[in-house]
């Protein structure tokens, strides 16, 4: 059997997307399944859209995410190169063989021309199909003609009758009227490729074996096949992976929210997260599994287990998954790569010594409640910094209530008697002064929290002020106190 040969071929006119992510691990997850290879092509055929910033961000995405494929622009390989606009002169030598071989044509047909006709065929109700002007012109006339239009298409001359199968690994047998597919354009005026024909082109002289992908290119399939029949080149296997919709099922876009790799990258899931997820649109590893690692993945991958229905998006699974990945991570490398979140919002001192085993304590607070490395970052300002803003509903609901600011007078002088200040310690401290005082702990606390956060919820209360220390939790009690005292002046 021939090895096992996929392409995940992205068009460097965009971030990439989760959709085209989700489409390059099928792949990664096949081709390592089969002990194949997995080629990236870069489909720039599109001059005008295509920028050399969005090909490093897709090599960049799919390194980040672990998808290391065995061939491509930056690998070499040996069916390169790897870029379609480095490869024109084998289309153009393949589109002229159809022409000496009569399966071919050039067309002349001016646009104007043709919309003619087109508005002509919607008038009487028909399909709008090219009307074969060209079709039958001899080779004489052709070459005539081409003499005073140097920009004619080429279009492939397809059957009128009968009907093209597509033997698809996931939908099953699905079946195109030839005459719904007129003569189509292979070569553009300028002689570059048209989408589909350099697509069986390269999957022929790359040696694709297995074609996985959207299934919104399943209606580009006949005409792929068409194209290939014509050039005499065996067929790849197809499967086509279902859509990604949007909660509300419809056509997922940037109003849903992040909707490329990159996005999510910058907004702090982690990789291993990302792929989790992916690998669940639109296949399941079974018994209502949803922590898998992209090795166990490949053990499991099944591509005929891959539904056929849209596969939702759905933000918050993602956001659960990778707090789930999150709490996995040993201590310092969650702080190593939560460190730039962190420098995003806080100013934070690398020269001091003890700036490190500061951030693992602070990491270790954080861990249990957030949910991603950008939140973790986000929340953190109050172990960086004294000038924070107190939240305006917890004002409301305890600094403003009778009382409060006694309460965080005798608390600040139970605990700058302590000598030691730790969790322990400080926990003695609320209790003893919870029995001078009669007060219920459920008032101490989120008046402590408030003091010294700036918020109502977060991680232990407790384990806060043992990370800020003794200096600054009083510090900050003062502060509040201070504060309640103005508000009520006003």
């Amino acid at each position: 059997m021939a090895t096992v040969r996929v392409r995940f071929a992205p068009s460097p006119t965009g971030q990439l997307h989760i959709g085209g992510a989700r489409t390059a691990l099928f792949n990664w997850l096949f081709a390592r399944q089969n002990a194949g290879k997995m080629i990236l092509r870069i489909d720039d055929t599109d001059k005008e859209r295509s920028e050399d910033a969005y090909l490093k961000q897709i090599i960049d995405s799919l390194t980040w995410l672990g998808l290391d494929y065995d061939e491509g622009p930056d690998k070499g390989g040996e069916y390169g190169p790897y870029i379609q606009s480095q490869r024109l002169e084998i289309y153009r030598k393949e589109a002229l063989r159809l022409v000496d071989e009569g399966k071919a044509f050039f067309c002349f047909c001016s646009r104007e021309k043709l919309e003619k006709e087109k508005e002509k065929a919607i008038s009487e109700g028909k399909t709008p199909k090219y009307p074969g002007f060209c079709r039958e012109l001899s080779r004489e006339e052709q070459e005539d003609l081409r003499k005073q239009d140097n920009n004619p298409v080429l279009r492939l001359k397809t059957p009128s009758d009968g009907v093209t199968l597509v033997n698809d690994l996931i939908r099953g047998e699905v079946s195109f009227d030839n005459n719904s597919i007129d003569d189509f354009i292979i070569m553009k005026s300028d002689f570059t490729p048209t989408y589909n024909f350099a697509s069986v082109v390269d999957d022929f002289y790359m040696k694709i074996t297995h074609i996985i992908r959207a299934e919104e290119h399943l209606s580009n399939t006949p005409r792929q096949i068409l194209i290939g029949k014509s050039l005499g080149f065996p067929l790849p296997s197809f499967a086509h992976v279902p859509m990604i919709l949007a909660p509300d099922r419809s056509k997922l876009s940037k109003r849903h929210g992040a909707t490329s790799v990159e996005e999510f990258k910058e907004q702090g899931y982690l990789p291993q997260a990302l792929i989790n997820y992916l690998g669940l649109l639109g296949w399941s590893p079974g018994n209502n599994r949803e922590i898998i690692s992209l090795e166990e993945m490949v053990k499991l991958f099944d591509l005929n287990k891959v539904q056929k229905n849209a596969a939702v998006y759905d933000v918050q699974k993602l956001t659960w998954l990778n707090s789930v990945y999150m709490k996995q991570l040993e201590i310092q490398q969650l702080t190593e790569l939560a460190f730039p979140f962190f420098q995003k919002y806080n100013e934070i001192d690398l020269s001091k010594r003890d700036t490190i085993p500061y951030l693992h304590k602070v990491v270790q607070a954080l861990r249990e409640r957030a949910k991603t490395l950008d939140e973790m970052g986000r929340t953190a300002t109050y172990f960086f910094s004294d000038d924070f803003k107190f939240d305006d509903k917890g004002k409301k609901k305890h600094f403003l209530k009778q009382g409060s600011q006694d309460i965080l007078k005798d608390l600040l002088s139970s605990i700058t008697d302590l000598k030691e200040f730790n969790k322990e310690t400080i926990v003695k401290a609320i209790n003893d002064l919870k029995e001078k005082k009669n007060i219920s702990i459920s008032k101490v606390n989120p008046l402590f929290r408030l003091a010294i956060t700036g918020t109502t919820g977060g991680p232990d209360l407790l384990e806060i002020a043992e990370i800020i220390g003794k200096q600054k939790t009083v510090s900050r009690i003062r502060n509040a106190i201070d504060y309640i005292n103005d508000m009520q002046q006003y």
